[in-house]
């Protein structure tokens, strides 16, 4: 059989595609290789900052940070401030986005705008008036006002977020239940957010996540050390004299991460659902 030759244009395909792949590839690694080193390391008797098959395996270091002081408390703790905070975020957001959704007014857009440009807002520009108002009120080392800062810087992104998923109902199922006697909160609880699922997870996710390995704003509002968070208190496995402690450092990150990736398998399926709601307003 003759063998087949490749026309010029066929090699600048294959060279683009292995060019694009090997990019990729290099991505990939990136990402892999800061994630490989935690682990590994997390049971490496002798940790470092390479990345290396531990010679021996020993959980010493999960067992030296499994203890109430270290782990246990801060881990309530990031429990408590991001889970309120991150239900306050969805419901608050839920109800502004649905007014934004469904009625048309001149107000949407400088609305839409104001709160976009509140997103591009440094969050160490307005620490220190938010400082001097929270001590004014009583708000500072409780963690209701750290929960309440949460759920207001994370608020715009999320309203913006839930508006473009709500976007996505069409309006005629509510009118449908507007003619049965439904009210418009009654709609929004029992057909839109339902049928927004994907949205209601994502905005849920992304602001847990960004709450979760949120550093500066417990440490700046929380003064007692009880009522640190996990995000605060990895800071302990650094010493003074820039001497860390990987091992145990690697063991807390990876105990760290798991309620994110427990957050993220929970909702894996509402992520991957879509809006067929096409037929349904059909007929």
């Amino acid at each position: 059989m003759p063998r087949r030759t490749r026309t010029p244009a066929s090699r600048r395909t294959l060279r683009r595609r292995l060019t694009a792949d090997a990019g990729l590839l290099v991505v990939a690694a990136a990402f892999v290789l800061p994630l490989a080193w935690v682990v590994l390391s997390s049971v490496d008797a002798r940790a470092d900052l390479r990345v290396r098959l531990p010679e021996s395996v020993t959980l010493a270091h999960y067992e030296a940070v499994l203890t109430p002081d270290i782990t246990v408390t801060p881990l309530l703790n990031s429990l408590l401030l991001c889970g309120g905070g991150t239900a306050l975020t969805v419901v608050c957001a839920a109800l502004a986005a649905y007014p934004l959704s469904r009625f048309r007014s001149r107000l949407n857009r400088p609305f839409l705008l104001t709160i976009l440009f509140a997103t591009s807002l440094p969050i160490t520009a307005i620490m220190v008036p938010v400082y001097a108002l929270f001590v004014r009120v009583n708000l500072i080392d409780t963690h209701e006002g750290t929960i309440l800062f949460f759920a207001a810087s994370q608020l715009p992104f999320a309203i913006w977020l839930m508006k473009n998923f709500m976007d996505g109902v069409p309006k005629e199922l509510e009118e449908a239940a507007w003619t049965d006697g439904a009210s418009p909160l009654q709609s929004l609880l029992r057909i839109v957010l339902p049928l927004m699922g994907p949205g209601v997870a994502v905005v849920t996710v992304f602001s847990f996540v960004m709450m979760w390995g949120n550093f500066f704003v417990p440490f700046m509002l929380l003064l007692t050390p009880d009522q640190m968070p996990a995000a605060v208190s990895i800071n302990e496995f650094f010493g003074n004299k820039g001497t860390v402690v990987y091992g145990q450092l690697a063991a807390f990150s990876v105990i760290y991460s798991t309620p994110v990736i427990l957050l993220y398998v929970g909702v894996a399926r509402r992520l991957g659902g879509g809006f067929a709601l096409g037929g349904a307003v059909k007929g």
